[in-house]
């Protein structure tokens, strides 16, 4: 009998139980855009630590920072748009709490995932070329062209050097049980880069549908990641809360303000929010947050 693809569907908790401490994690999305939230609050409820996480930055590595879990953090920024600095991770970097932090131009940042994605050291690009990023991170190399350029001359570039990630976590709107997935708001946030720089990415996603139905409603362009990229998948609805995740629901900004008036204030008012919202599972997280709706309403 001739088998078909492996059903790779997977609970949260067994995705969480695949990662290990000290393991480089990569997460996807874009600060507060299409974030793999369910996951990120399954790791922050975890007993993983040491972590180095990779990361356009947002409330993932906000939770993540809070919760002591991150040995370095590579990142281009931490942001809620809205909220313009990620109040737990203002809050970290004031009080030192993460101790190695590799801060990039975000094209740099983009290059190192092109060149872990195609297995290569680095790649020479011109960004970061007299900025304070080669004065911040000085291990961070130059390198001569060894062609000329139409002046003659031979041109030093930064050698931007790769982000390889022994995991990648992302969110997408629509996935089948075999990991093929598909996005289907206005950007793919670097989620397929983030899937070719690691040796096992987890997909969570909104709904899991048959492989004909992640094209009925949308263009086959829009199938951003391939099952030989996955590992596991997840159905996660509301998955990416409180982040977006177009067009199935834009960013709870009511959530978001309340998320970073806690993170802001006393350690009492942040132990406060996490007692309501973040200890539980996912299941009751989400039971949280629509009670939280229903109380705003």
């Amino acid at each position: 009998m001739t088998k078909g693809p492996r059903d790779k569907r997977m609970s949260i908790d067994e995705v969480v139980g695949e990662l290990r401490d000290g393991m480089t994690v990569g997460i996807g999305g874009w600060g507060p855009r299409r974030k793999p939230m369910a996951l990120v609050r399954a790791v922050l409820r975890s007993e993983l630590k040491d972590l180095t996480i990779v990361s356009w930055g947002g409330a993932d590595v906000g939770l993540l920072a809070r919760a002591g879990k991150i040995r370095k953090l590579v990142y281009a920024f931490v942001s809620l748009d809205s909220v313009p600095l990620e109040p737990n991770f203002q809050k970290a970097r004031q009080e030192g709490t993460i101790p190695e932090l590799v801060e990039l131009d975000e094209g740099m940042f983009q290059t190192g995932l092109r060149a872990a994605a195609q297995r290569l050291p680095f790649l020479p690009m011109r960004a970061g070329l007299g900025s304070d990023v080669l004065v911040n991170q000085p291990w961070i190399q130059t390198v001569t062209s060894p062609y000329d350029g139409p002046d003659g001359r031979q041109e030093e570039l930064v050698a931007v050097p790769a982000l390889p990630l022994d995991v990648a976590l992302v969110h997408l709107n629509r996935a089948d049980r075999h990991g093929n997935a598909t996005y289907l708001g206005p950007d793919p946030y670097f989620d397929d880069l983030f899937a070719m720089a690691a040796e096992r990415t987890y997909v969570s996603c909104e709904q899991i549908v048959d492989t004909a139905g992640l094209t009925v409603d949308t263009p086959v362009q829009r199938l951003l990641l391939s099952r030989m990229m996955v590992a596991g998948v997840v159905e996660t609805p509301n998955g990416a809360h409180f982040t977006t995740c177009t067009p199935d629901y834009e960013r709870d900004e009511r959530f978001q303000r309340a998320y970073a008036a806690a993170a802001g204030r006393s350690d009492e008012d942040w132990a406060a929010f996490s007692a309501r919202f973040l200890e539980g599972d996912e299941a009751t997280y989400q039971a949280a947050v629509q009670a939280f709706q229903e109380e705003q309403a």
